[in-house]
């Protein structure tokens, strides 16, 4: 992949038929990056720690690092800015996150995500230094509104793609992203975020988009899933990462930690973890004592 970009100014495995500007090198020496002003980690959430580990050598005092992972690591429970204060302390952290195909933002085609860092001034310039005509971010404060959006939309996601691979309608695919969206609200600010944050792109937006398309990685597992595959059969020959199924057994643990919440969530982690079968889990959630929407 680092020749045919440096080649052929194409990533022909993630992004085939887009055409990198000239300036753009890839390299697979970590030192290379020690120079740069800003430097954005989008290494899957269970292998940042081993990233960040493998490049703290390199990492000069101040160096801002921007987090595009988006999920819960497995076994600690922690969020990615936690991860990269302990194996890369000498940096500053930001947190990118909001409804973006990867795709559709290598060709220009119109974004908006949240920047967020706690000093607002570096989240101005740093969403100034990475915005162009069609990519547009939105700074906030709110770290932890912004990771734990990222985190648990994409187990919806997945919750969504079983409702649509069963065929449940779209009314159904409408309660749960709401439910869903109320259960995301709650473990934030159960962390220590601000519902406000989830309210916007990070959080809401990014759920809409992710439980909406079957482009969605997440929201193709649950698809294959609603339709009756087995787990190994919904994820093999995908070479990109579904971070909600990895993420899931963490929220569900978070939650239980935390005394949140979160029947669709801890759902999802059931079906993923052979503990139920979907039609079970649907029957469950629906058998559920009636009370106040809020």
């Amino acid at each position: 992949m680092v020749e045919g970009v440096n080649a052929r100014h194409e990533n022909s495995l993630f992004l085939p038929g887009v055409t990198l500007e000239p300036p753009v090198r890839a390299t697979g020496d970590l030192a290379d990056l020690a120079a740069c002003d800003l430097v954005l980690a989008v290494p899957p959430a269970q292998h940042m720690r081993a990233t960040l580990t493998a490049f703290a050598p390199h990492v000069r005092d101040g160096l801002q690092i921007v987090l595009c992972a988006k999920g819960i690591e497995q076994g600690s429970l922690k969020l990615m800015t936690d991860v990269l204060a302990e194996t890369v302390p000498q940096a500053r952290a930001a947190v990118l996150s909001g409804p973006s195909f990867a795709g559709e933002v290598a060709r220009g085609l119109p974004t908006a995500v949240t920047l967020a860092c706690p000093d607002e001034g570096c989240a101005r310039e740093i969403s100034e230094a990475i915005a162009t005509p069609t990519f547009r971010p939105y700074f906030a404060t709110d770290m932890i509104g912004a990771e734990a959006g990222g985190a648990v939309k994409n187990v919806l996601a997945i919750a969504c793609g079983i409702v649509e691979g069963r065929g449940l309608g779209r009314s159904a695919h409408a309660a749960l992203i709401t439910r869903g969206f109320s259960e995301l609200t709650r473990l934030a600010v159960a962390l220590g975020g601000e519902a406000e944050t989830v309210a916007g792109l990070c959080g809401l937006g990014d759920l809409v988009l992710t439980c909406s398309s079957p482009q969605s990685r997440n929201m193709s597992v649950g698809l294959a899933l609603g339709q009756g595959q087995t787990l190994e059969q919904a994820l093999a020959g995908k070479l990109s990462v579904a971070e909600g199924v990895a993420s899931a057994p963490a929220v569900r643990q978070l939650a239980a930690k935390l005394g949140v919440d979160m029947p669709v969530s801890e759902a999802v982690a059931a079906i993923l973890a052979g503990e139920v079968g979907v039609d079970d889990a649907i029957r469950g959630l629906l058998s559920r004592p009636i009370r106040e929407e809020r």
